[in-house]
């Protein structure tokens, strides 16, 4: 079992606010590229979204549930098809997605018992959370030639290095595919 973040991200490490739906000033940084850099299976997910599972905050996996059940192309269809864990204290509903479920126990040892692949997207509160408890095994980040100055940020001043190793790195677009994982200890 692997734990993978996939996050869009700006040259300067900004993750909040890609698409707009935050009303954030600088919202829609990444879509401001086209539909062919975020369409798809940018993140090379593959068979990982038929064996792994999703694991969404509240906030993604409500935007996400009224995104991805309306739409009917093969990525889609192995999105809504996907088992989706949801960490929340509040929400209690998930019938909104297909194959939604909200977490009933703490969300590390939920993490830490799963025998599937996890994979987080959006979700920055539970990116942070897992980072803390050194669960990430892997990073996939759609890098963007943007920079903003301002936002919330992946990787946090004040925190222990993490040392990793590149994977890849592949033209996506107008965007940078790179994968990072842990390195031997």
């Amino acid at each position: 079992m692997s734990v993978i973040v996939i996050q869009f991200i700006t040259l300067d490490g900004i993750v909040s606010d890609p698409d707009g739906s935050g009303g954030t000033p600088t919202g829609g940084w990444a879509f401001r590229h086209g539909p062919e850099t975020v369409a798809g299976d940018k993140f090379r997910l593959g068979s990982m979204l038929d064996d792994g599972i999703l694991l969404l905050g509240r906030t993604t996996w409500q935007l996400f549930s009224h995104l991805w059940p309306g739409r009917d192309d093969p990525f889609s269809a192995r999105m809504n098809a996907t088992p989706k864990l949801v960490a929340s204290r509040t929400m209690t509903d998930s019938s909104a997605w297909a194959n939604s479920q909200v977490i009933d126990r703490d969300l590390i040892d939920a993490v830490k018992h799963e025998q599937r692949d996890v994979i987080i997207t959006g979700s920055l509160s539970i990116v942070h959370a897992l980072m803390a408890e050194d669960l990430i095994d892997e990073y996939r980040l759609l890098t963007f030639p943007t920079v903003l100055g301002t936002g919330r940020r992946l990787f946090l001043a004040g925190k222990p290095p993490t040392y990793l190793r590149c994977l890849s790195a592949e033209q996506a677009g107008a965007a940078v595919l790179t994968r990072y994982g842990r390195t031997a200890q």
